[in-house]
């Protein structure tokens, strides 16, 4: 007699395509993006608040763990804009193909990580 159990499958088993992941990626920013605009929020209302309240603002964004969180906001709100495009792109069946879609997904990561780098090197 054979049971029928339920099976139990790891998703880390699993080969992902890259437009999966990319997509995964580009829900994970969102969300990224959702908690980081709070703290972008705390420190613009600290920039504005009086000229020691700028002057610490200014002296924390020297320390290089809140320049770290910054550059990851900033890498987040840039991943998701490119995929957003991506995205946009595929609503006009433009790479709606498995292989353009492979294609569109290896050309936002890549892209994404290029304006990344670049990002980093603006803060730092």
């Amino acid at each position: 007699m054979k049971a029928d159990r339920p099976v139990y499958l790891s998703l880390l088993q699993f080969e992902w395509p890259m437009a999966a992941l990319a997509s995964i990626a580009h829900r994970v920013t969102g969300v990224m993006l959702f908690v980081g605009i709070a703290l972008l929020f705390y420190l613009l209302d600290l920039g504005l608040g009086s000229e020691e309240s700028f002057a610490e603002a200014v002296a924390l964004l020297d320390e290089p763990l809140p320049k770290l969180i910054i550059w990851g906001v900033l890498g987040a709100l840039i991943f998701h804009l490119v995929a957003g495009v991506k995205h946009l792109l595929l609503d006009f069946h433009v790479g709606s193909s498995l292989e353009g879609s492979r294609i569109a997904s290896g050309l936002s990561v890549a892209i994404s990580a290029v304006l990344i780098g670049m990002a980093g090197v603006w803060l730092w």
